[in-house]
C-alpha cells in the first residue's frame, strides 16, 4: 500500500490524460505496440514481413497502422530504401529506446509473480 507523503502519479482531480502517466499509456497502449517495441529492441532493425513473422496474431493492416503510430509518436524510425521492390526498415529511435528499461521491469515483474 502506498504511503500518503508519496506523490501519486494520478493526483486526485486531475484528468488521467492530463499527466505523465496518461501520456505514456497514450504512446504504448494498445494490442501491439509493446511487443513492436520488444522486437525492435531484440533486432535493432526490422523489416516489415520480418516484424509481421515475429507477431505472428497481428494483420497486416493493424501492424501497418502500429508502426505508423509509433513513427508519429517518435518512438521508432521509419527507413525506406529506393529499389524495387521497395524496401523498408524499422529501428527504435532515442525516445523508444529510453522505454526499453520499463518494458524490461514489467518483464521482470511478470516473471516474479506469474
Amino acid at each position: 500500500m502506498r504511503s500518503e507523503t508519496v506523490k501519486t502519479c494520478v493526483p486526485t482531480g486531475v484528468n488521467l490524460v492530463d499527466t505523465g502517466f496518461g501520456h505514456t499509456l497514450s504512446l504504448i497502449g494498445g494490442k501491439y505496440k509493446m511487443i513492436i517495441l520488444y522486437w525492435l529492441s531484440e533486432k535493432k532493425v526490422i523489416r516489415f514481413n520480418e516484424l509481421k513473422r515475429s507477431v505472428d496474431t497481428v494483420s497486416f493492416k493493424t501492424l501497418s497502422v502500429m508502426l505508423k503510430e509509433l513513427e508519429a509518436d517518435g518512438l521508432i524510425i521509419r527507413e525506406e530504401f529506393p529499389q524495387i521492390p521497395p524496401k523498408v526498415e524499422y529501428s527504435l529511435s532515442d525516445l523508444g529506446r529510453s522505454l526499453i528499461p520499463i518494458l524490461d521491469m514489467m518483464c521482470q515483474w511478470g516473471e516474479n509473480n506469474r
